[in-house]
């Protein structure tokens, strides 16, 4: 395995280059890499640093997509849920949904057609099948308003989608890939043997030159760009790019249900519960022209969101109740409707020879990424070195090895650490399941973790995220790698950049 802390040592060349650390990337690379692949990726900043840590985190059929008549995608995203599910209980776990119904904008049984459909599309193991609820007697029904009175409840799965990404690439790194972030793909050539020079800039190094026989084209939002830069011919696919923003106030309930509210113009908002401590409301649905490295939510999209949530919740949600927000621009394919709710979250896979081979992933959903990946490796088989075939469906992503019960985990955890406050071992066994004893170790106290450097966040963990995980910074700590950015004084971020600053001058002096 490559040393993620650092700008790890490229090698000359690779079987397959991955251009791309968003959760398409680096579950491609994990696919590969466990063929027995040579395989490098790259990522310009941090691993699902833009649209891959900025959604609502759900693995989920698509409910709303049914209204599309979009049966395959749900299908096959339906099927895809049972599979994550599985090997991912950590961070990946059963959420139920309530939906009060509006009949002012869907009949009641059009909602109880979809929920059939979306019961029986795939086979379900995980999950309970949808029912019909009164709302006066159901425990979600006390934080709406005395209007609604009937709803629905289904199932679908939370991700904490930044944490599936950097487990997918400590996986691929574990089966020999090789992980550069803060690394830019700057060009792509194609040599007379028919594979690609690729010259790679990490940060404050010099460029690298790599040859590989293919390139994966994960680039997302910049994915259209990609391809034109190093192929003759244009994109057979355009991208739309859809900005998609979430609000986060204090909880508004204390149950663990989610809302899946129909919004006044037809739209779909969910209010979901957060960290414990927080309700997140999301998403829009706006059409974005602009650098997609630097979304923001803008004033109207916090005004439509409290409004929706406001529209039911009794408890009024307002700008001021804000506190945090974060936008993500999705790359969807493009097709000539005029409603952004309504373009596909499919994916297509596009394969150009000429001048050498390159697969490009145009659209996508976190939920399908693993079938996503198999598929690519499918379509790049032909042109790779021999390697044995898929394998992904049924191998647990890294502390996913818990047989099944994360409940038994998490109290084996506590048994073994009972100093660690309940909260924190909680939030330890979701974030790293059976890794978390790798970096906990022996240690019998607090002081056994070294300094804390922030309340509840240690040197030891630090050090581990930093060694194993490829954070280089405080924001990759308290934002991607966890969200205690929204549980932490404001001062703690300084405290943990103040720390990787002496890491790095400490080895830079060694």
């Amino acid at each position: 395995m490559t040393a993620p802390g650092a700008h790890p040592t490229l090698p000359a060349d690779c079987d397959l280059l991955v251009v791309g650390g968003g959760v398409n990337g680096a579950g491609i690379a994990r696919d590969a890499a466990g063929r027995g692949l040579k395989v490098v990726l790259v990522e310009q900043h941090d691993l699902a640093s833009h649209t891959s840590s900025s959604s609502t985190k759900l693995i989920h059929g698509g409910l709303r997509y049914l209204e599309f008549m979009q049966f395959g995608l749900v299908r096959k995203a339906l099927a895809e849920r049972e599979v994550l599910l599985g090997i991912a209980p950590h961070i990946i776990w059963p959420l139920r949904f309530v939906m009060p119904h509006d009949s002012s904008l869907r009949p009641a049984w059009m909602i109880r057609v979809g929920l059939f459909l979306y019961d029986h599309l795939a086979p379900r193991r995980h999950l309970a099948g949808s029912r019909g609820i009164d709302l006066r007697r159901h425990p979600a029904g006390a934080a709406l308003r005395a209007g609604f009175v009937r709803g629905f409840e289904y199932a679908d799965g939370w991700v904490d989608d930044a944490r599936l990404v950097v487990l997918n690439a400590l996986d691929a790194a574990e089966r020999g890939a090789v992980i550069a972030t803060g690394t830019r793909c700057d060009t792509l050539t194609a040599a007379p043997d028919g594979r690609w020079r690729a010259s790679l800039q990490p940060v404050g190094s010099a460029a690298v030159s790599l040859t590989a026989r293919a390139v994966v084209n994960a680039a997302g939002p910049w994915a259209a760009q990609l391809h034109d830069l190093a192929t003759p011919g244009p994109a057979r696919h355009g991208l739309r790019l859809v900005k998609g923003s979430h609000i986060v106030v204090p909880k508004l309930f204390d149950h663990p249900y989610a809302y899946i509210f129909q919004a006044s113009d037809r739209r779909i908002v969910f209010a979901i519960p957060y960290e414990g401590e927080f309700t997140l409301i999301g998403t829009t649905d706006v059409e974005h022209h602009a650098d997609p490295a630097a979304p923001h939510i803008d004033t109207g999209e916090i005004d439509y969101l409290c409004h929706e949530a406001t529209r039911y919740f009794h408890r009024a949600v307002a700008p001021a109740d804000v506190v945090w927000t974060y936008s993500g621009v999705r790359p969807l394919l493009e097709d000539e409707t005029t409603d952004a709710r309504a373009v596909s979250r499919d994916y297509a896979l596009v394969l150009d020879h000429d001048p050498a081979p390159m697969l490009s992933v145009f659209g996508g959903k976190i939920t399908t990424y693993r079938a996503l990946a198999e598929e690519a490796m499918t379509r790049l088989g032909p042109l790779l070195p021999a390697h044995s075939g898929a394998w992904t469906g049924g191998a647990p992503l890294p502390g996913g090895d818990l047989n099944g019960d994360f409940e038994a985990f998490v109290i084996a955890l506590q048994r073994d650490f009972p100093w660690l406050p309940e909260r924190s071992t909680l939030r330890i066994a979701r974030a790293y399941g059976s890794r978390a004893r790798r970096w906990l170790g022996t240690a019998r106290s607090p002081a056994d973790l070294g300094l804390e450097i922030a309340p509840g966040l240690h040197e030891r963990e630090l050090e581990y995220l930093r060694a194993s995980e490829w954070a280089c910074t405080a924001e990759d700590v308290l934002w991607r790698r966890s969200k205690l950015g929204l549980h932490l004084p404001p001062d703690a971020a300084q405290a943990v950049a103040d720390w990787f600053a002496s890491r790095t001058k400490a080895e830079t002096l060694a």
